[in-house]
């Protein structure tokens, strides 16, 4: 015999695999679910059951989810049955219409069955109060049956409409102050004519979100809205955990919100409750096993009716689910904020060490070294630095376009000047390998618009991947061809090749095909992800070609272009810019590091060269530095202790003494914002560690301009 305290849930779906999914998840809430493999199934399933909710598919063969609600909604044993779209894709155009339909919500395709089990349990309690509503409705029929059959068909309009926008306004944004403030425009003055939104903080505090009063309680009294976080009176918020924990509405007389702080100004006192005003509306926002708050509605004594006990259940079931989605993508912004926290810092504690490493190199690299095993270890560590960095490197940009916060340079470019860049950046790890490079480009000139640094990143990335995968002394190919109104280049090689079962996955984010313990070729699986969004940000295509394990493999790239007309100013390579070299003896450098390792072989480096150098480990000793040296350059950390390297420069550029020095940030912070906040704090340059050696030194070579 069945159980009945069961509700029915129907899940509409033509496909088998998805009703076993949502089986899966869902049976552990005990209902009995019912299922449907078309429109005109579930149709026929609403006529003969009672359902809590119907989990519409959108896409369907013979009638799609959104028809099929519409005719859900012509029966009346179904108008208020909520119906939940599952979709992997919805517009603004296809929400207006489910939601003009009475849906209460979209969930996104695939599911995540916490979500979902959590919604469709708030759908099943609301299911269960709504039949004691209806039992509680059957003992007053007798009052209601006076009601016209038009006063009836005009309410039930009314009421649609009603839920309808109350859908669409708590929708419209996942932020929860926003959904907090739209749900009390939707209770007031619709439901009563004062109402405050209570909701538990982090730390399971009530505090009353806000509060909005109707115009005309008091003569000449405009609508207001107050925005708060106040605490909730130990009376009110009693009563509200009440509630919360009963899972049922209360009406009860009124009391104090929030007690007005000891010591408040007048101006800041809470506005009284008005006199006529004695009864109040307690209703639980509540979400699967998830407390939220209350929304709290003040009226004169019996001034709610059943009916707006039932309307009350259908609005806060639905801001409770609105709620509940705002307070999931905090979470999920939150988290994704201390990732990219984590992923700044992890990039700064990784580049740190890497500086001296890369310092005392170079510092090798500049003694007469005679021990052939002495120089391979030299050589052997350089070329690991360059590995380390550029594996950072890859890191941060794979998080920052995840984040859309990469942006492209457009302009005209030459396909071989975007190769020869590609070249010369792989060519160390080419020649390393002693892998032979086939370069074959048209012989026309040929333009695409691009961002030639991304570009040829993008390119190198691929190069040096062909040569990881490839065996020593292997084939590698880089070749271009006109295709229609694009070129198409394409990166082969005679390696490893890629597995049929791996290659739909190749551009994934940390895929990688050997996951042998040994991980002979090593990485993060992170840089054909980077080559893939760097493409589609240049409106390109990219495809992965292979025959199989150790029958090479082909990266090809499509991207509009054009040959050049003839007598047509073809795009000028960016040439470096010549150093303006000064007299080492003559320049004075301050070096400024908290990792003494890093400022002592910077000092050694530079004293090399021939410069004057003192050090210092902290802002404090390097303005007393500053002071008595006058540095003609300074070479400045950011993160260090006590005062950071911004303040540092602030500070130096308003002395005397160093307001004309080149100031040069040395850090292993990268990213865009704290390049910003360098140029903001007077710096000239900013170097990422560990620092290309030669780059600097043409910097600090560099006199600082005139009249800074």
């Amino acid at each position: 015999m069945p159980d009945p305290e069961q509700v029915n849930i129907l899940i509409v779906d033509d496909l088998p695999e998805k009703h076993v999914v949502m089986g899966s998840i869902l049976e552990e809430l005990g209902q009995n679910l019912v299922s449907a493999r078309s429109g005109r199934e579930a149709l026929r399933l609403i006529l003969q059951m009672e359902f809590a909710v119907i989990l519409l598919d959108v896409n369907m063969p013979d009638i799609d989810g959104l028809e099929t609600a519409s005719m859900i909604r012509q029966y009346k044993k179904t108008a208020q049955t909520p119906i939940v779209f599952i979709t992997a894709y919805v517009d603004e155009d296809q929400a207006a219409k489910g939601y003009a339909l009475g849906a209460v919500d979209y969930i996104s395709s695939p599911v995540v069955p916490g979500v979902l089990r959590s919604k469709v349990k708030v759908f099943v309690d609301l299911h269960r109060m709504n039949r004691q509503l209806q039992q509680q409705a059957v003992e007053r029929e007798a009052l209601a049956r006076s009601e016209t059959a038009r006063t009836a068909a005009e309410d039930a309009t009314r009421r649609a409409a009603y839920l309808s926008e109350a859908s669409q306004r708590l929708s419209m944004s996942l932020n929860i102050d926003a959904t907090a403030h739209a749900l009390a425009d939707i209770a007031v003055p619709g439901l009563g004519t004062m109402g405050a939104v209570a909701l538990l903080d982090g730390h399971g505090e009530l505090h009353c979100r806000c509060l909005k009063i109707a115009g005309g309680m008091e003569p000449a009294v405009d609508p207001i809205v107050l925005e708060c976080h106040r605490e909730l009176s130990p009376a009110m918020a009693a009563m509200v955990r009440s509630t919360m924990l009963a899972r049922k509405m209360a009406f009860v007389p009124s009391i104090e919100i929030c007690a007005a702080p000891a010591g408040a100004p007048a101006s800041t006192a809470w506005p009284e409750l008005p006199a006529d005003h004695e009864e109040m509306a307690v209703c639980p926002l509540v979400a699967g096993e998830q407390m939220l708050g209350a929304l709290i509605l003040f009226g004169q004594a019996g001034g709610f009716a059943q009916s707006d006990a039932a309307l009350l259940s259908e609005v806060v079931g639905r801001a409770s689910i609105a709620m509940e989605n705002a307070r999931l993508y905090s979470l999920v912004q939150e988290a994704d904020r201390r990732k990219n926290e984590f992923l700044a810092m992890l990039a700064h504690e990784l580049r740190n060490p890497l500086a001296p490493i890369r310092n005392a190199v170079h510092i090798i690299h500049g003694a007469k070294v005679a021990d052939p095993t002495v120089v391979w270890a030299r050589d052997v560590i350089a070329r690991q630095v360059d590995h380390m960095s550029r594996m950072v490197d890859d890191l941060l940009d794979v998080s920052r376009i995840v984040r859309g916060k990469v942006m492209v340079h457009m302009a005209p470019l030459l396909l071989s000047t975007l190769c020869e860049r590609a070249v010369e950046a792989s060519s160390p790890l080419l020649e390393a390998r002693q892998q032979q490079l086939t370069v074959d480009l048209p012989a026309e000139p040929v333009i695409l618009q691009g961002d030639l640094v991304r570009l040829s990143q993008v390119l190198s990335n691929l190069l040096n991947n062909a040569s990881k995968f490839t065996d020593l002394q292997g084939k590698i190919t880089l070749s271009a061809s006109l295709q229609g109104e694009g070129v198409r280049i394409a990166v082969s090689d005679s390696g490893q090749g890629i597995e049929a079962e791996f290659l739909p996955h190749i551009f994934d984010l940390f895929a990688q095909g050997d996951q042998a313990l040994d991980r002979a070729q090593g990485g993060l699986g992170i840089g054909l992800t980077l080559v893939k969004h760097l493409v589609e940000l240049h409106q390109g295509q990219v495809e992965a070609y292979s025959e199989g394990r150790g029958k090479g493999s082909r990266i090809s790239l499509y991207f509009p272009a054009s040959l050049s007309a003839q007598g047509t100013e073809l795009p000028a390579a960016d040439e470096p810019k010549a150093a303006r070299p000064a007299q080492a003896a003559s320049r004075k450098i301050l070096v400024v590091d908290d990792l003494q390792a890093s400022a002592e072989t910077l000092q050694v480096l530079l004293e090399l060269e021939g410069y004057v150098v003192s050090i210092a480990h902290d802002g404090a000793a390097a303005l007393a530095v500053a002071q008595e040296f006058r540095p003609d350059v300074v070479i400045l950390d950011i993160g260090l202790p006590g005062m950071d390297g911004f303040e540092v420069a602030r500070q130096l550029r308003s002395r005397a003494e160093s307001k004309d020095a080149v100031l040069i940030a040395l850090t292993g912070y990268g990213e865009a914002e704290s390049r910003l906040k360098s140029q903001r704090a007077g710096f000239d340059h900013h170097v990422v560690k560990p620092a290309d050696i030669d780059f600097l030194l043409s910097i600090v070579s560099q006199p600082p301009a005139e009249g800074r």
